[in-house]
């Protein structure tokens, strides 16, 4: 029955991907005019000449001129065969900008996710079994602390303090003699050098949240009845905690997943710009605000595919994980 619910989830991706990828061209269509009325506009703006039969060829070039369903179809043919198009600011294929781009954002956010996991697991514990200690106090303090600070203003302070008390520049991914380098060994362990930091800062709000959440999961299964029975059988404490109640408490660590990935791909725009990572959020906002249709959309299209992966990976961990779980 398991392996049916999880192909049955894999079939229903499918179909789900390419409702998802005609919204993400819909959105992008959404705002008025194209690139090329934006391109008229500054041209305009800066007092040069704008050359209408130029912009009608570019036009005709690019099916511009063809109704949506038209233009929807010539650019998802070509997805699927790994063509994303031509970006119409950079005037380069968009594959050529966003595979690099895509690979360290989810690098970064892969890392902030493990990251989040790793602190916010054993403090939501902690601070539920010693509810109401100096401990769990201070814990619920940082985690208020953590969330009430946004993640742009902690990345200035931190670039701060490594500036002014420690002499190092804070910002990027790479030092400058590896940042047109091919890649390498060297080059691998320079960015793993650069990464603790926009880590640290990403995961601080989210490592918070969870806190909480598992604390407050974790305090509605310590008094049910199943764990009475457990402590009356003769389990230690902890055993007894960590084989019972804290796997049931994991579900919303798992059930994150669907969303996390996108969001700290494309929620940390500002964060990304202050500390100067080579990462998807600041090209997409450049290509949403130029109206680039091809290269918006290819990112586009990738996070909200993540989304969907993501979910497909947490219900099916979900599956394993809670016994609970109804594949009907």
């Amino acid at each position: 029955m398991l392996l049916a619910y999880i192909v049955r989830r894999i079939l229903w991706t499918i179909p789900f991907l390419f409702a998802v990828s005609l919204v993400a061209f819909a959105l992008i269509q959404a705002p008025p005019g194209d690139y090329l009325t934006t391109f008229a506009a500054t041209l305009a703006a800066s007092g040069d000449i704008v050359d209408q039969a130029r912009l009608q060829a570019l036009r005709e070039r690019y099916g511009l001129d063809q109704p949506f369903l038209v233009q929807y179809w010539l650019w998802i043919s070509g997805v699927l065969r790994g063509d994303f198009g031509i970006s119409f600011e950079w005037q380069q294929p968009v594959s050529n900008l966003i595979w690099e781009r895509m690979a360290l954002s989810t690098l970064l956010a892969l890392s902030t996710l493990l990251f989040t996991w790793a602190v916010a697991f054993p403090i939501g514990i902690y601070s539920a079994v010693k509810k109401y200690s100096i401990a769990d106090y201070t814990f619920t303090f940082l985690g208020f602390l953590g969330l009430a600070i946004p993640n742009f203003l902690l990345a200035l302070v931190l670039m701060y303090i490594a500036v002014v008390h420690f002499g190092t520049e804070v910002g990027g991914l790479f030092s400058d003699a590896y940042v047109m380098a091919p890649w390498s060994w060297a080059k691998f362990l320079d960015l793993l050098s650069h990464l603790w930091v926009p880590v640290v800062i990403l995961g601080t709000a989210g490592t918070a949240s969870l806190v909480r959440i598992m604390r407050a999961n974790l305090l509605d299964e310590l008094n049910k009845a199943y764990v009475v029975t457990a402590r009356a059988k003769g389990l230690s404490e902890w055993r007894l905690i960590l084989k019972y109640p804290v796997r049931i408490a994991l579900n919303p660590f798992i059930s994150t997943i669907g969303w996390v990935l996108p969001n700290l791909i494309s929620g940390a725009v500002i964060t990304a710009y202050v500390l100067s990572l080579p990462t998807a959020g600041p090209l997409l906002l450049q290509a949403l605000l130029a109206q680039d249709m091809y290269l918006a959309g290819a990112f586009i299209l990738l996070l909200t595919s993540l989304t969907v992966v993501g979910m497909l990976i947490s219900d099916i961990l979900l599956a394993f994980i809670d016994p609970r779980i109804r594949y009907r």
